[in-house]
């Protein structure tokens, strides 16, 4: 799992020269540095010994950001930098002094994973707006991180091609870095002047730095952006790469095996220095993490995480606004059905086949940020058979569709953006068509201590008829500073529906939202972090009025000089809800009862091989009986700088819950439930190197419900007893998934990937069967086997063009 921390270091070359300069709106003080170009370039292997490094100056004088914020770096953990660049890229070296070099923290993971690590990074930013950077991470195993910096966040999903190499030494360790222009992004100019930071975190200590000061009063990163200059007259080769894939897959199912053999390609075009082109070319998703799914019993669909690279790499303008949820995109097909009294589905297919799908993204030197993203899935049928006659029948169950999203994104004096997003869904025939669009804005006054935020948004589904609904939210915080605010509220209409290509769940109301927050800036005599913070939200529906909710909740976390976090908190409904989802009819509501929730959690130094949180959640509502236990235990232990195990294991038992089971004529009809779910899942990892790894991962869920009681709904939203529902709603519900997956990343952007698949569900009928017996009937039930083998290869057209 990737971390989020902060940036880093960056290129270039020949002689620095350091100097400072004060932005006149916000008072941040930024150092310069300075850079020529040599046509020496050092080898990319850790040993910094090379004669070019000694040509160039160097730059030092890091400065704590946690947990001293300002704090000028220790002699004894000095850091030097060292950068040049030629037309190809920037060269970077990094020496990280350490009395102690045995106890450099150096915890082999995957690439993009860090944990029990030394780091040292850097952050480039070829616009110097201050909102958006790239990362580059090395651990001092020689692992490599990056990532997508902006306001909004910090997107690991993106993966660069680049080179890098670590070593331990006698004085510490060092790190070099040589990172390709066609990475990177910047304004088309023969006089470069971008923003820069570098950074590194020493493990043991727990202690991070930064080159150019971040002062944690603000609340972004990027906006402490150092200036690097000098970069002049540069020739980036042209920005053309492929990834041509091969897999096969071997299936078992029921007694049945399959097989099949899968190739296709994904290629990224340099249009010009800031915008590109990704494209990919029959895909095949097969090995993407499996879903963690669940028994849901609430009126709203599960969503799920996307786990297929293309649409996570690379898609941070696309999620702006929330309009675009990719996972509809090869989702389930939309159609439906009307079968005839004697006809029966013999086959229908679980998920749309996606043909292909392209990305242009960008911003020009005006700040203006520009993404299109389109995808084309295929039709497909369902089967149906006449059990009279045994005629067989297709029918389209999902036609040819275009999915397209469009953003505009333009940003300004220096943390402001405003943005306009527009999705559309355009299905063949006489299937339904979609279209969403919205208009949202983030405005920080000069010295980014307040943040004025809103959205307005709206959305058509065209049927025979158009439906048209819309979401509009308004805000204004405080940012900056140990106290910090905000205040919203948004109103989200009855017709409001983004499911063709987003992905939302209530509607027709309004919310209020209050929060002040407190936290730390320096660490105290007990305290390395508090956080403090308290909040009120109200909610109501709102055609025709109703109250539906007030919520009150005070959270608390704090970090103590062990580096142990704990916290507390409670929350409470103390005019109880009017839930006006549950019942699954429009003008309806169901009474619940006011609660009282309590939570404590620990968790241990993450530093220490034993590492274990413990969570304790209770809700106690004001009803006879009723109450709700989720708690959470995660382990883990790290054998060795090679192996580690994560046991995690969440049991949460709901009493006397009331829901939904079902309505006809005479009304809508209320269950009481007894609920228990256990959710057990163990990650282990052996890496053998940095760029070999053999991991684990299992899953088993595990969900029954007992229904003690039914009652109608009445009008006024309390229920009344009836014998008039008798259907047995009973059930169990176990989903098992085991991935075993081995991963060698052979050459930079080529990956050889194995995995096999065990993967068993069922639902019964039927409750409390006791562990031996549920676990009997699990494993009865027909298992996949699936074993596929997966070679992509990254070919870069300017070291290809010099094969022939």
């Amino acid at each position: 799992m990737k971390r989020h921390f902060s940036l880093g270091f960056c290129l270039l070359i020949s002689a620095l020269y350091f100097g400072q300069e004060t932005n006149n709106t916000d008072n941040i003080i930024r150092k310069k540095m300075s850079t020529i170009k040599s046509d020496v370039t050092p080898k990319i292997d850790g040993d910094i010994s090379d004669e070019v490094w000694a040509k160039v100056p160097i730059a030092t004088d890091f400065i704590e950001r946690s947990p001293n914020n300002g704090k000028p770096s220790e002699q004894a953990f000095k850091t030097e930098v060292r950068i040049l660049y030629n037309d190809l890229g920037l060269y970077v070296m990094m020496k990280m002094h350490d009395p102690e070099p045995s106890k450099i923290a150096k915890e082999l993971t995957e690439r993009d994973g860090i944990s029990n690590d030394d780091f040292v990074g850097l952050t480039l930013n070829g616009y110097n707006d201050k909102q958006q950077s790239l990362e580059f991470v090395v651990t001092a195993a020689g692992v490599q991180y990056d990532a997508k910096l902006t306001t909004d966040g910090e997107d690991d999903s993106w993966n660069g091609v680049w080179h890098s190499e670590a070593k331990i030494t006698e004085d510490g360790w060092t790190a070099e870095f040589m990172i390709p222009f066609s990475e990177l992004r910047f304004t088309k100019k023969d006089v470069q002047e971008w923003g820069i930071n570098l950074f590194r975190k020493v493990q043991r200590t727990n202690v991070f730095y930064d080159w150019n000061f971040v002062d944690n009063k603000k609340n972004s990163y990027t906006l402490f952006d150092g200036i690097l200059t000098g970069i002049e007259n540069i020739k980036p080769p042209t920005r053309l790469s492929f990834m041509p894939y091969f897999s096969t897959y071997v299936n078992r199912f029921d007694g049945e095996t399959t097989t099949n053999l899968n190739g296709g390609m994904d290629v990224k075009y340099g249009i010009n220095d800031a915008f590109t082109f990704d494209m990919t070319l029959i895909p095949d998703f097969g090995q993407a993490n499996f879903d963690n799914s669940i028994l849901n019993l609430t009126p709203f669909e599960q969503q799920f995480a996307e786990q297929r690279p293309f649409f996570t790499e690379g898609t941070e303008l696309f999620s702006k606004g929330n309009l675009f949820y990719s996972r509809r995109i090869g989702g389930s097909p939309s159609g439906e059905i009307e079968l005839k009294d004697d006809e029966k589905i013999t086959e229908f297919p679980a998920k749309v086949k996606l043909f292909n799908a392209f990305k242009i993204s960008g911003r020009t030197n005006k700040g203006l940020g520009i993404g299109f993203f389109n995808a084309v899935t295929q039709k497909m049928f369902a089967t149906i058979e006449n059990e009279t006659t045994g005629e067989i029948r297709k029918e389209v169950v999902e036609p040819w569709a275009n999915y397209n999203v469009l953003v505009l994104d333009q940003r300004f004096n220096e943390n402001s953006s405003v943005s306009l997003i527009n999705t559309s869904t355009v299905r063949d025939g006489s299937f339904r068509d979609a279209n969403a669009t919205g208009l949202l804005w983030s405005i920080n006054n000069k010295k980014n201590t307040y943040n004025f935020y809103g959205n307005l948004r709206g959305s058509w589904v065209m049927t025979e008829e158009t439906k048209f609904g819309t979401k509009n939210q308004f805000g204004f915080g405080k940012i900056e500073g140990k106290h910090r605010f905000d205040i919203n509220a948004g109103v989200t209409t009855k017709d409001w529906d983004i499911n063709d290509l987003g992905f939302s769940t209530m509607t027709n109301f309004a919310n209020y939202n209050a929060w002040y927050g407190y936290r730390l800036l320096q660490p105290s005599k007990r305290f390395n972090k508090i956080f403090l913070n308290f909040n009120a939200q109200y909610y109501q529906r709102l055609s025709p009025f109703l109250y539906n909710n007030f919520v009150i909740n005070h959270n608390n976390q704090f970090q103590n000089k062990k580096f142990e976090n704990y916290g507390f908190g409670v929350e409470a409904t103390p005019f109880g809800q009017k839930d006006i989802y549950e019942p699954r009819a429009e003008g309806r509501f169901l009474n619940v009862p006011s609660y009282f929730d309590s939570w404590i959690w620990f968790e241990s130094d993450s530093r220490k091989k034993f590492q274990f949180n413990i969570n304790v959640d209770y809700y106690a509502y004001n009803e006879k009986a009723r109450n709700l236990v989720s708690t959470s235990l995660i382990m883990r232990y790290r054998f060795s700088d090679k192996f580690n195990v994560f046991w995690q294991i969440q049991p949460s038992f709901s009493n006397n819950e009331k829901g939904y089971v079902g309505k006809d004529d005479a009304g809508i009809y209320i269950g009481r439930r007894q609920r228990n779910t256990l959710e057990n899942s163990l990650n282990s990892k052996y890496t053998f190197n940095n760029k070999m790894a053999l991991s684990l991962a299992f899953r088993h869920y595990f969900s029954d419900v007992t229904y003690k009681q039914f009652y109608t709904l009445d009008n006024d939203g309390d229920v009344t007893p009836t014998n008039n529902f008798t259907k047995n709603l009973n059930g169990t519900y176990n989903a098992w998934n085991i991935d075993l997956r081995y991963s060698w990343w052979f050459a930079p952007g080529s990956q050889l990937t194995f995995l096999y698949r065990n993967a068993i569900q069922n639902y019964l009928n039927e409750s409390r069967l006791g562990m031996k017996n549920n676990y009997n009937q699990l494993f009865a039930e027909p298992a996949v086997h699936n074993f596929s083998l997966k070679l992509t290869y990254y070919l870069d057209y300017n070291r290809a063009k010099n094969w022939f």
